[in-house]
């Protein structure tokens, strides 16, 4: 069984974010960049499935820059078996990714694709469903647990009541969440042999898609500063503050 694996490279989660002084963006100059916290998980997953001889072949996809290609080394390094990256310097929305994504699913034909639920800069949670759509595939999102039972995967999902398992005919689209899994550390050993793994280069033109997008951003402004705290002296104090201040009791 083929998987393919979508990944996306983000700003470092442990980076605080500046905008930039136009307000036209978030300041990327000189920024650490890694691959989606989500999207680890979707690799770490489908490298699980490889293990149990469930999956045969691992294929990563990156839709981005250039030096998107260092993400994608990561994800070989963690165990996927190839590499595509559809290089595009384009600021591309949720459905335009959505149909890169589309375009390279029909080209490789793989009988599941996982992807992260959402990414940590747009924090959009679309692309997937989004995907699910164009192909006509069955989807189960936010995915805590995932087992492939022949020619069918049971999604077990978080949901605001508890959990929800949904059983999906294959191909099927599948976006993780947090308690999926816990993504490993890649070694050094095989960093180095992620170097000589194929890596493919391929333009939306090349697969017939237009990334031509109706959004506009208007303005990006960084969130307003959180007022000071102040202590109390008694808990008495504190519940005539909660009653008269914040009026919350």
């Amino acid at each position: 069984m083929k998987v393919l694996v979508a990944v996306k490279r983000v700003v470092d989660y442990n980076v605080k974010v500046r905008v930039k002084a136009d307000n036209s963006g978030v300041d990327l100059a000189n920024v650490k960049m890694s691959m989606n916290p989500f999207c680890e998980i979707a690799v770490e997953e489908a490298v699980r499935l490889k293990e149990k001889g469930v999956a045969t072949e691992i294929v990563v996809v990156s839709i981005g820059p250039t030096t998107a290609q260092e993400q994608l080394r990561t994800a070989l390094a963690l165990g996927a078996d190839r590499a595509i990256l559809v290089e595009s310097a384009d600021e591309l929305t949720s459905l335009a990714v959505a149909k890169l994504l589309k375009a390279v699913v029909d080209k490789e034909q793989p009988q599941l694709v996982i992807l992260g639920k959402q990414a940590i800069d747009s924090d959009n949670n679309q692309t997937g469903q989004m995907l699910a759509a164009l192909t006509g595939y069955g989807q189960g999102t936010f995915a805590s647990k995932v087992e492939v039972n022949g020619d069918s995967v049971a999604v077990t999902r978080e949901i605001d009541g508890g959990a929800q398992t949904v059983s999906l005919k294959l191909p099927a689209i599948v976006t993780t969440d947090l308690r999926l899994n816990e993504p490993r550390y890649a070694s050094l050993p095989n960093i180095m042999k992620a170097k000589k793994k194929p890596l493919e280069v391929l333009t939306p033109d090349a697969l017939g898609v237009s990334t031509a997008s109706t959004n506009k951003t208007v303005k990006v402004e960084a969130p307003a500063a959180r007022s000071a705290g102040i202590k109390v002296k008694s808990v008495a104090e504190l519940v005539e503050k909660l009653k008269n201040e914040a009026k919350v009791i």
